[in-house]
């Protein structure tokens, strides 16, 4: 039974260490200020369009705004977010309109290598990639549980496991305490 949780263990953290290596680098250079870039560009948009936020129809009608200034562009879904309204998803290359007094604008935007893995990593892909990570983060915690069961159920690795996940436990409540 053990060698199965073991090979279970392997075969899940050798599965995930992609996105997990995605994750932890994109994070990694976002907090040491590396945050990544994105090029805006003003998009001409035929006079005399608007858009409702309110409407029914708000993604057909973005699409149809997009369409009238030439834009072909696939979107998953809209971010409202006050007057802006943001195709989703951000990772790659993606419009924001701008709705204020009856006067419309849009912007083309166009994120970096590293912009688009801080966008995945904060959800804000393509609705497979997050279902996907829905997927990673219960493979995490399987990797996490079972790993820690391995070694508490090893003679061998159990004092060494208890005593390195106390001291992670109370380094984890210190700088939560802290902050």
């Amino acid at each position: 039974m053990r060698s199965l949780w073991i090979n279970l263990h392997l075969y899940a953290a050798a599965f995930m260490a992609p996105a997990l290596l995605l994750v932890a680098i994109s994070g990694g250079l976002y907090l040491i200020g590396v945050k990544g870039r994105v090029v805006n560009t003003a998009v001409d948009v035929p006079a005399g369009q608007t858009l409702d936020q309110e409407s029914e129809t708000l993604e057909a009608d973005v699409r149809e705004l997009l369409s009238s200034a030439g834009i072909d562009h696939e979107f998953e879904y809209l971010k409202v977010s006050g007057n802006s309204l943001i195709t989703r998803p951000t990772s790659r290359v993606h419009y924001e309109i701008t709705v204020l007094n009856n006067s419309t604008t849009v912007s083309r935007h166009e994120p970096d290598l590293q912009k688009m893995m801080i966008e995945l990593h904060k959800g804000h892909g393509p609705l497979m990639f997050k279902t996907f990570q829905k997927v990673l983060a219960v493979g995490l915690l399987f990797i996490v549980l079972s790993g820690l069961w391995l070694g508490l159920s090893s003679s061998g690795l159990r004092m060494r496991t208890l005593a390195t996940s106390a001291a992670g436990t109370v380094v984890f409540f210190v700088l939560v305490l802290l902050a």
